[in-house]
Protein backbone atom coordinates (compact mmCIF):
# COMPACT_ATOMS: atom_id res chain seq x y z
CA UNK A 1 0.00 0.00 0.00
CA UNK A 2 0.99 3.82 -0.59
CA UNK A 3 1.79 6.47 1.28
CA UNK A 4 2.69 10.22 1.16
CA UNK A 5 6.61 10.60 1.31
CA UNK A 6 8.82 13.05 0.97
CA UNK A 7 10.45 11.27 -1.62
CA UNK A 8 7.39 10.74 -3.54
CA UNK A 9 6.47 14.59 -3.47
CA UNK A 10 9.72 15.47 -4.91
CA UNK A 11 9.77 12.39 -7.56
CA UNK A 12 6.19 14.67 -8.67
CA UNK A 13 7.78 18.18 -8.41
CA UNK A 14 10.49 18.35 -11.38
CA UNK A 15 8.75 20.82 -13.12
CA UNK A 16 9.22 23.05 -9.79
CA UNK A 17 13.21 21.65 -9.65
CA UNK A 18 11.98 19.26 -6.75
CA UNK A 19 11.45 22.08 -4.67
CA UNK A 20 8.18 21.07 -2.63
CA UNK A 21 7.75 24.19 0.03
CA UNK A 22 6.69 26.10 -2.71
CA UNK A 23 4.85 23.57 -4.92
CA UNK A 24 1.70 25.41 -6.55
CA UNK A 25 0.27 22.11 -8.48
CA UNK A 26 0.89 18.73 -7.69
CA UNK A 27 -0.49 15.40 -9.11
CA UNK A 28 -0.37 12.35 -6.96
CA UNK A 29 -3.01 10.15 -8.59
CA UNK A 30 -3.18 6.17 -8.96
CA UNK A 31 -0.80 5.63 -6.39
CA UNK A 32 -2.71 3.20 -4.01
CA UNK A 33 -2.39 6.16 -1.12
CA UNK A 34 -4.80 4.74 1.77
CA UNK A 35 -4.26 8.05 3.79
CA UNK A 36 -3.99 11.94 3.22
CA UNK A 37 -0.80 13.00 5.47
CA UNK A 38 2.02 15.87 5.54
CA UNK A 39 0.72 17.27 2.93
CA UNK A 40 -0.52 20.26 4.64
CA UNK A 41 2.92 20.58 6.35
CA UNK A 42 4.71 20.54 3.34
CA UNK A 43 3.22 21.89 0.52
CA UNK A 44 1.23 25.08 2.15
CA UNK A 45 1.27 27.31 -1.06
CA UNK A 46 -0.88 24.49 -3.60
CA UNK A 47 -3.66 25.65 -5.67
CA UNK A 48 -3.91 22.40 -7.59
CA UNK A 49 -4.01 19.07 -5.87
CA UNK A 50 -4.93 15.81 -7.67
CA UNK A 51 -5.22 12.61 -5.88
CA UNK A 52 -7.98 10.57 -8.09
CA UNK A 53 -7.90 6.92 -8.67
CA UNK A 54 -6.42 6.26 -4.90
CA UNK A 55 -7.73 4.31 -1.56
CA UNK A 56 -8.14 7.45 0.50
CA UNK A 57 -11.11 6.79 2.84
CA UNK A 58 -11.19 10.40 4.70
CA UNK A 59 -10.71 13.68 4.06
CA UNK A 60 -8.26 15.00 6.55
CA UNK A 61 -5.16 16.78 7.26
CA UNK A 62 -5.93 19.51 4.38
CA UNK A 63 -7.24 22.34 6.17
CA UNK A 64 -4.19 24.34 6.74
CA UNK A 65 -4.23 25.08 2.68
CA UNK A 66 -5.65 28.47 2.46
CA UNK A 67 -4.59 28.85 -1.11
CA UNK A 68 -5.95 25.34 -2.33
CA UNK A 69 -8.61 26.19 -5.36
CA UNK A 70 -9.16 23.11 -6.96
CA UNK A 71 -9.02 19.37 -4.85
CA UNK A 72 -9.50 15.62 -7.15
CA UNK A 73 -10.86 13.06 -5.03
CA UNK A 74 -12.70 11.39 -7.61
CA UNK A 75 -12.41 7.17 -7.77
CA UNK A 76 -11.42 7.06 -3.57
CA UNK A 77 -13.24 5.42 -0.61
CA UNK A 78 -14.47 8.82 0.88
CA UNK A 79 -17.76 8.08 2.83
CA UNK A 80 -18.00 11.33 4.04
CA UNK A 81 -17.11 15.21 3.20
CA UNK A 82 -15.35 16.89 5.91
CA UNK A 83 -12.52 18.60 7.04
CA UNK A 84 -12.67 20.87 4.43
CA UNK A 85 -13.70 24.40 6.13
CA UNK A 86 -10.18 25.74 6.79
CA UNK A 87 -9.78 25.61 2.71
CA UNK A 88 -10.91 28.88 2.26
CA UNK A 89 -10.21 29.77 -1.31
CA UNK A 90 -11.88 26.41 -2.13
CA UNK A 91 -13.69 26.95 -5.93
CA UNK A 92 -13.85 23.67 -7.23
CA UNK A 93 -14.45 20.10 -5.40
CA UNK A 94 -14.56 16.85 -7.18
CA UNK A 95 -16.05 13.62 -5.34
CA UNK A 96 -16.83 11.85 -8.77
CA UNK A 97 -17.41 7.92 -8.04
CA UNK A 98 -16.58 7.69 -4.26
CA UNK A 99 -18.83 6.31 -1.51
CA UNK A 100 -20.65 9.25 -0.08
CA UNK A 101 -23.70 8.22 1.27
CA UNK A 102 -24.42 10.99 3.78
CA UNK A 103 -25.77 13.57 1.62
CA UNK A 104 -26.17 16.12 5.01
CA UNK A 105 -22.44 15.91 5.27
CA UNK A 106 -22.17 18.83 2.29
CA UNK A 107 -23.40 21.34 5.06
CA UNK A 108 -20.07 21.51 5.87
CA UNK A 109 -19.12 23.01 2.67
CA UNK A 110 -21.13 26.85 3.68
CA UNK A 111 -18.44 27.57 4.85
CA UNK A 112 -16.36 27.64 1.11
CA UNK A 113 -17.85 30.96 0.36
CA UNK A 114 -15.98 30.49 -3.12
CA UNK A 115 -17.14 27.12 -4.01
CA UNK A 116 -18.48 27.14 -7.66
CA UNK A 117 -18.66 23.48 -8.93
CA UNK A 118 -19.08 20.42 -7.12
CA UNK A 119 -19.14 17.14 -8.80
CA UNK A 120 -21.08 13.93 -6.93
CA UNK A 121 -22.51 11.82 -9.52
CA UNK A 122 -21.87 7.93 -8.90
CA UNK A 123 -21.84 8.42 -5.26
CA UNK A 124 -24.57 6.81 -3.51
CA UNK A 125 -26.13 9.58 -2.52
CA UNK A 126 -26.58 10.84 -6.25
CA UNK A 127 -29.04 8.26 -6.22
CA UNK A 128 -31.67 9.56 -3.83
CA UNK A 129 -34.90 10.94 -4.82
CA UNK A 130 -34.57 15.03 -4.37
CA UNK A 131 -31.10 14.63 -4.54
CA UNK A 132 -30.24 17.69 -6.29
CA UNK A 133 -32.84 20.04 -5.13
CA UNK A 134 -31.46 19.54 -1.42
CA UNK A 135 -27.70 20.14 -2.86
CA UNK A 136 -28.97 23.36 -4.40
CA UNK A 137 -30.59 24.36 -1.46
CA UNK A 138 -27.87 23.92 0.65
CA UNK A 139 -25.04 25.03 -0.94
CA UNK A 140 -26.02 28.31 -2.54
CA UNK A 141 -23.25 29.54 -3.27
CA UNK A 142 -22.72 26.85 -6.07
CA UNK A 143 -22.75 27.41 -9.91
CA UNK A 144 -22.22 24.34 -11.23
CA UNK A 145 -23.34 20.86 -10.13
CA UNK A 146 -22.29 17.57 -11.80
CA UNK A 147 -20.93 19.61 -14.88
CA UNK A 148 -24.49 21.47 -15.35
CA UNK A 149 -24.98 25.15 -14.52
CA UNK A 150 -27.75 25.76 -11.69
CA UNK A 151 -30.43 28.45 -13.25
CA UNK A 152 -32.01 30.85 -11.12
CA UNK A 153 -35.56 29.13 -11.08
CA UNK A 154 -34.33 25.71 -9.93
CA UNK A 155 -32.53 27.13 -6.84
CA UNK A 156 -35.93 28.91 -5.78
CA UNK A 157 -38.36 26.31 -6.77
CA UNK A 158 -35.49 23.86 -4.55
CA UNK A 159 -35.67 26.27 -1.80
CA UNK A 160 -39.28 26.23 -1.46
CA UNK A 161 -39.27 22.57 -0.92
CA UNK A 162 -36.46 22.29 1.37
CA UNK A 163 -38.10 21.38 4.14
CA UNK A 164 -39.71 18.15 2.59
CA UNK A 165 -36.95 17.43 0.54
CA UNK A 166 -34.83 17.36 3.60
CA UNK A 167 -37.32 14.78 5.29
CA UNK A 168 -37.06 12.55 2.31
CA UNK A 169 -32.82 12.55 2.24
CA UNK A 170 -33.09 12.18 5.89
CA UNK A 171 -34.68 8.81 5.69
CA UNK A 172 -32.88 7.97 2.89
CA UNK A 173 -29.91 8.38 4.34
CA UNK A 174 -30.61 6.24 7.42
CA UNK A 175 -31.91 3.11 5.48
CA UNK A 176 -28.50 3.54 3.36
CA UNK A 177 -26.44 3.37 6.80
CA UNK A 178 -28.76 0.28 8.12
CA UNK A 179 -27.36 -1.58 4.82
CA UNK A 180 -23.92 -0.38 5.14
CA UNK A 181 -23.19 -1.48 8.32
CA UNK A 182 -24.44 -4.81 7.43
CA UNK A 183 -21.93 -4.82 4.71
CA UNK A 184 -19.24 -4.00 6.28
CA UNK A 185 -19.77 -6.96 8.81
CA UNK A 186 -20.55 -8.97 6.03
CA UNK A 187 -17.02 -8.56 4.54
CA UNK A 188 -15.20 -8.28 8.09
CA UNK A 189 -16.20 -11.84 8.41
CA UNK A 190 -15.18 -12.54 5.03
CA UNK A 191 -11.81 -11.10 5.83
CA UNK A 192 -11.36 -13.34 9.08
CA UNK A 193 -12.29 -16.80 6.93
CA UNK A 194 -9.87 -15.54 4.47
CA UNK A 195 -7.05 -14.88 6.85
CA UNK A 196 -7.37 -18.44 9.04
CA UNK A 197 -7.60 -20.28 5.26
CA UNK A 198 -4.40 -18.91 4.07
CA UNK A 199 -3.03 -19.87 7.86
CA UNK A 200 -3.70 -22.95 7.00
CA UNK A 201 -2.25 -23.41 3.74
CA UNK A 202 1.21 -22.02 5.24
CA UNK A 203 0.89 -23.88 7.94
CA UNK A 204 2.07 -27.26 5.37
CA UNK A 205 2.69 -25.25 2.32
CA UNK A 206 3.30 -27.47 -0.69
CA UNK A 207 2.01 -30.54 1.10
CA UNK A 208 -1.85 -30.95 0.16
CA UNK A 209 -2.77 -34.51 1.28
CA UNK A 210 0.48 -35.11 2.42
CA UNK A 211 1.64 -35.37 5.63
CA UNK A 212 5.46 -33.22 6.85
CA UNK A 213 6.61 -37.05 8.17
CA UNK A 214 5.61 -39.38 6.15
CA UNK A 215 8.00 -40.98 3.91
CA UNK A 216 6.18 -40.65 0.54
CA UNK A 217 6.66 -36.70 1.35
CA UNK A 218 10.58 -36.98 1.37
CA UNK A 219 10.69 -39.39 -1.68
CA UNK A 220 8.76 -36.31 -3.01
CA UNK A 221 10.76 -33.65 -2.45
CA UNK A 222 13.47 -35.38 -3.45
CA UNK A 223 12.57 -36.27 -7.09
CA UNK A 224 12.90 -33.07 -9.58
CA UNK A 225 9.88 -34.97 -11.60
CA UNK A 226 7.56 -34.41 -8.46
CA UNK A 227 8.29 -31.42 -7.74
CA UNK A 228 7.49 -30.04 -11.43
CA UNK A 229 4.74 -31.74 -11.39
CA UNK A 230 3.92 -29.69 -8.04
CA UNK A 231 4.69 -26.35 -9.43
CA UNK A 232 2.49 -27.47 -12.33
CA UNK A 233 -0.62 -28.01 -10.04
CA UNK A 234 0.37 -25.38 -7.42
CA UNK A 235 -0.34 -22.91 -11.25
CA UNK A 236 -3.23 -25.15 -12.13
CA UNK A 237 -4.81 -24.46 -8.78
CA UNK A 238 -3.88 -20.86 -8.16
CA UNK A 239 -5.66 -20.31 -11.49
CA UNK A 240 -8.16 -21.56 -10.83
CA UNK A 241 -8.42 -19.59 -7.67
CA UNK A 242 -7.88 -16.19 -9.60
CA UNK A 243 -11.06 -17.28 -12.10
CA UNK A 244 -13.26 -18.28 -9.15
CA UNK A 245 -12.20 -14.46 -7.41
CA UNK A 246 -12.80 -12.50 -10.09
CA UNK A 247 -16.10 -14.49 -11.17
CA UNK A 248 -17.86 -14.11 -7.71
CA UNK A 249 -20.20 -11.31 -7.86
CA UNK A 250 -19.87 -8.50 -4.95
CA UNK A 251 -20.55 -5.45 -4.01
CA UNK A 252 -18.40 -2.19 -5.01
CA UNK A 253 -17.60 -0.67 -1.71
CA UNK A 254 -14.58 0.49 0.15
CA UNK A 255 -14.06 -3.14 1.26
CA UNK A 256 -14.33 -4.85 -2.33
CA UNK A 257 -11.92 -2.34 -3.47
CA UNK A 258 -9.49 -2.86 -1.06
CA UNK A 259 -9.65 -6.58 -1.11
CA UNK A 260 -9.28 -6.69 -5.17
CA UNK A 261 -6.33 -4.66 -4.18
CA UNK A 262 -4.42 -7.18 -2.06
CA UNK A 263 -5.38 -10.07 -4.62
CA UNK A 264 -3.89 -8.32 -7.18
CA UNK A 265 -0.49 -7.28 -5.16
CA UNK A 266 -0.69 -11.06 -3.93
CA UNK A 267 -0.41 -12.21 -7.06
CA UNK A 268 2.60 -9.93 -7.95
CA UNK A 269 4.03 -11.33 -5.08
CA UNK A 270 3.48 -15.24 -6.35
CA UNK A 271 4.77 -14.19 -9.57
CA UNK A 272 7.91 -12.66 -7.92
CA UNK A 273 8.52 -15.59 -6.50
CA UNK A 274 8.00 -18.09 -9.10
CA UNK A 275 10.19 -16.11 -11.61
CA UNK A 276 13.01 -15.44 -8.55
CA UNK A 277 12.91 -19.70 -8.72
CA UNK A 278 13.17 -20.02 -12.37
CA UNK A 279 16.13 -17.66 -11.94
CA UNK A 280 19.39 -20.09 -12.39
CA UNK A 281 22.58 -19.15 -10.86
CA UNK A 282 25.14 -19.27 -12.71
CA UNK A 283 28.25 -20.33 -11.44
CA UNK A 284 31.40 -17.53 -11.16
CA UNK A 285 33.12 -17.01 -14.63
CA UNK A 286 36.32 -19.16 -14.36
CA UNK A 287 39.47 -16.73 -15.72
CA UNK A 288 42.77 -18.38 -14.61
CA UNK A 289 42.97 -22.28 -14.26
CA UNK A 290 44.11 -23.91 -10.94
CA UNK A 291 47.38 -24.60 -13.00
CA UNK A 292 47.86 -21.15 -13.04
CA UNK A 293 46.72 -20.86 -16.52
CA UNK A 294 44.95 -17.19 -17.99
CA UNK A 295 42.26 -18.36 -20.20
CA UNK A 296 40.29 -15.77 -23.01
CA UNK A 297 37.04 -14.77 -22.02
CA UNK A 298 34.53 -12.54 -23.82
CA UNK A 299 31.54 -11.98 -21.50
CA UNK A 300 30.90 -8.40 -23.15
CA UNK A 301 30.81 -10.22 -26.45
CA UNK A 302 33.07 -6.73 -27.87
CA UNK A 303 35.10 -6.82 -30.96
CA UNK A 304 38.66 -6.29 -30.51
CA UNK A 305 41.93 -6.36 -32.55
CA UNK A 306 45.31 -6.67 -31.56
CA UNK A 307 48.41 -5.21 -33.02
CA UNK A 308 52.33 -5.95 -32.94
CA UNK A 309 53.76 -2.49 -33.25
CA UNK A 310 57.17 -3.64 -33.91
CA UNK A 311 58.89 -0.07 -34.66
CA UNK A 312 57.97 0.82 -31.26
CA UNK A 313 58.31 -2.60 -29.61
CA UNK A 314 54.99 -2.60 -27.90
CA UNK A 315 51.62 -4.50 -28.03
CA UNK A 316 48.59 -2.45 -29.04
CA UNK A 317 44.62 -3.84 -28.04
CA UNK A 318 41.83 -2.35 -29.55
CA UNK A 319 38.39 -2.90 -27.79
CA UNK A 320 35.38 -1.65 -29.39
CA UNK A 321 33.54 -0.49 -26.39
CA UNK A 322 30.10 1.31 -26.55
CA UNK A 323 30.91 4.87 -27.77
CA UNK A 324 28.43 6.42 -24.72
CA UNK A 325 29.45 4.52 -22.10
CA UNK A 326 30.67 5.84 -18.90
CA UNK A 327 34.40 5.45 -18.35
CA UNK A 328 33.92 4.91 -14.40
CA UNK A 329 31.94 1.46 -15.93
CA UNK A 330 35.35 0.54 -17.50
CA UNK A 331 37.93 -1.32 -15.23
CA UNK A 332 41.83 -2.19 -16.85
CA UNK A 333 43.94 -4.57 -15.35
CA UNK A 334 47.30 -5.49 -17.37
CA UNK A 335 49.38 -8.30 -16.50
CA UNK A 336 52.79 -9.33 -17.47
CA UNK A 337 50.72 -12.41 -19.89
CA UNK A 338 46.96 -10.99 -20.03
CA UNK A 339 45.64 -8.11 -20.05
CA UNK A 340 41.63 -8.01 -18.49
CA UNK A 341 39.07 -5.38 -18.87
CA UNK A 342 35.49 -5.78 -16.83
CA UNK A 343 33.03 -3.90 -18.45
CA UNK A 344 29.59 -2.98 -16.17
CA UNK A 345 31.49 -5.81 -14.67
CA UNK A 346 31.53 -8.31 -17.46
CA UNK A 347 34.89 -9.33 -17.71
CA UNK A 348 37.04 -9.52 -21.16
CA UNK A 349 40.22 -11.17 -20.39
CA UNK A 350 43.21 -11.70 -23.35
CA UNK A 351 46.25 -13.84 -23.11
CA UNK A 352 49.38 -11.92 -24.46
CA UNK A 353 51.74 -13.65 -27.71
CA UNK A 354 54.61 -12.07 -25.47
CA UNK A 355 55.55 -10.30 -22.01
CA UNK A 356 54.75 -6.45 -21.50
CA UNK A 357 55.09 -4.25 -18.79
CA UNK A 358 52.20 -3.79 -16.59
CA UNK A 359 53.82 -0.64 -15.44
CA UNK A 360 54.87 1.02 -18.70
CA UNK A 361 51.54 0.54 -20.06
CA UNK A 362 48.41 3.23 -21.09
CA UNK A 363 44.92 3.00 -21.88
CA UNK A 364 43.11 5.68 -23.82
CA UNK A 365 39.31 6.07 -25.07
CA UNK A 366 38.85 7.46 -28.30
CA UNK A 367 37.30 10.83 -28.82
CA UNK A 368 35.43 9.64 -32.27
CA UNK A 369 34.54 6.34 -31.94
CA UNK A 370 34.71 5.59 -28.29
CA UNK A 371 36.86 2.50 -28.37
CA UNK A 372 39.03 1.17 -25.55
CA UNK A 373 42.86 1.81 -26.66
CA UNK A 374 45.58 -0.14 -24.39
CA UNK A 375 49.66 0.23 -25.48
CA UNK A 376 52.00 -2.13 -23.65
CA UNK A 377 55.53 -2.06 -23.78
CA UNK A 378 56.53 -5.44 -24.46
CA UNK A 379 59.88 -6.89 -22.37
CA UNK A 380 62.95 -7.00 -24.20
CA UNK A 381 65.26 -9.95 -24.26
CA UNK A 382 62.07 -12.24 -23.24
CA UNK A 383 61.51 -14.87 -25.87
CA UNK A 384 58.15 -17.21 -24.91
CA UNK A 385 57.56 -20.45 -25.66
CA UNK A 386 54.90 -18.97 -28.02
CA UNK A 387 57.72 -17.99 -30.33
CA UNK A 388 59.57 -21.19 -31.35
CA UNK A 389 56.78 -22.36 -33.46
CA UNK A 390 56.93 -18.52 -35.14
CA UNK A 391 56.59 -18.13 -38.92
CA UNK A 392 59.72 -17.99 -41.26
CA UNK A 393 59.49 -14.06 -41.70
CA UNK A 394 60.04 -13.62 -38.00
CA UNK A 395 62.96 -15.76 -37.93
CA UNK A 396 64.76 -13.22 -39.74
CA UNK A 397 63.29 -10.91 -37.30
CA UNK A 398 64.18 -13.04 -34.45
CA UNK A 399 67.96 -13.42 -35.91
CA UNK A 400 68.17 -9.37 -36.48
CA UNK A 401 67.77 -8.55 -32.63
CA UNK A 402 70.28 -11.57 -31.55
CA UNK A 403 72.80 -9.68 -33.68
CA UNK A 404 71.90 -6.53 -32.21
CA UNK A 405 72.26 -7.64 -28.73
CA UNK A 406 75.41 -9.75 -28.95
CA UNK A 407 77.04 -6.11 -30.62
CA UNK A 408 75.32 -4.52 -27.28
CA UNK A 409 77.50 -6.94 -25.67
CA UNK A 410 80.67 -5.56 -26.85
CA UNK A 411 79.92 -2.31 -26.39
CA UNK A 412 79.55 -2.84 -23.02
CA UNK A 413 82.74 -4.54 -23.15
CA UNK A 414 84.75 -1.21 -24.15
CA UNK A 415 86.84 -0.78 -20.82
CA UNK A 416 90.12 0.19 -20.49
CA UNK A 417 92.26 -3.72 -19.65
CA UNK A 418 94.75 -2.24 -16.36
CA UNK A 419 97.05 -4.97 -17.37
CA UNK A 420 97.27 -2.83 -20.71
CA UNK A 421 97.88 0.57 -19.23
CA UNK A 422 101.74 1.97 -20.45
CA UNK A 423 103.45 4.97 -20.04
CA UNK A 424 105.15 7.02 -22.75
CA UNK A 425 109.01 6.42 -23.23
CA UNK A 426 111.22 8.78 -24.48
CA UNK A 427 113.62 6.93 -26.28
CA UNK A 428 110.89 5.47 -27.99
CA UNK A 429 109.36 8.92 -28.52
CA UNK A 430 112.67 10.41 -30.27
CA UNK A 431 113.13 7.07 -32.00
CA UNK A 432 110.02 7.90 -33.75
CA UNK A 433 111.33 11.18 -34.70
CA UNK A 434 114.36 10.05 -35.98
CA UNK A 435 112.23 8.58 -38.71
CA UNK A 436 110.73 11.47 -40.01
CA UNK A 437 111.37 13.01 -43.58
CA UNK A 438 114.32 15.06 -44.22
CA UNK A 439 113.02 18.71 -44.27
CA UNK A 440 111.61 17.84 -40.34
CA UNK A 441 115.23 16.64 -39.32
CA UNK A 442 116.89 19.89 -40.97
CA UNK A 443 116.17 22.19 -37.62
CA UNK A 444 117.97 19.82 -35.29
CA UNK A 445 120.89 20.53 -36.84
CA UNK A 446 121.54 23.10 -34.05
CA UNK A 447 121.07 21.39 -31.28
CA UNK A 448 124.29 19.00 -32.39
CA UNK A 449 126.32 22.44 -32.42
CA UNK A 450 124.81 23.41 -29.05
CA UNK A 451 126.55 19.84 -27.73
CA UNK A 452 129.82 20.52 -29.15
CA UNK A 453 132.20 21.30 -26.29
CA UNK A 454 134.33 24.48 -28.26
CA UNK A 455 130.72 25.97 -28.04
CA UNK A 456 130.52 28.87 -25.96
CA UNK A 457 127.03 30.65 -24.80
CA UNK A 458 127.39 34.72 -25.24
CA UNK A 459 124.59 36.16 -23.12
CA UNK A 460 125.40 39.60 -25.55
CA UNK A 461 125.23 37.62 -28.38
CA UNK A 462 121.17 38.27 -29.05
CA UNK A 463 119.67 34.92 -30.37
CA UNK A 464 119.57 33.85 -34.42
CA UNK A 465 115.81 33.92 -35.35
Amino acid sequence: MGRITEDLIRRNAEHNDCVIFSLEELSLHQQEIERLEHIDKWCRDLKILYLQNNLIGKIENVSKLKRLEYLNLALNNIEKIENLEGCEGLTKLDLTVNFIGELSSIKTLQHNIHLKELFLMGNPCADFDGYRQFVVATLQQLKWLDGKEIERSERIQALQNFPVIEQQIGEQERAYCLRRAKDKEEAQRNLQEEEGNEAKGRSYPGFEGWSPFSVESKDHIQAPEGQEGECNQKKFKDSEDDLEFWNKPSLFTPESRLETLRHMEKQRKDQEKLSEKKKKVKPPRILITKDGKALNVNDPKLDFSLKDDEKRNQIILDLAVYRYMDTSLIDVDVQPTYVRVMVKGKPFQLVLPAEVKPDGSSAKRSQTTGHLVICMPKVDGVITGWRQTSKPGESTLDSSREHTNQRSKQIEKLEVDPSKHSFPDVANIVQEKKHRPRRVQSEPKITASEEDPDFEDNPEVPPLI
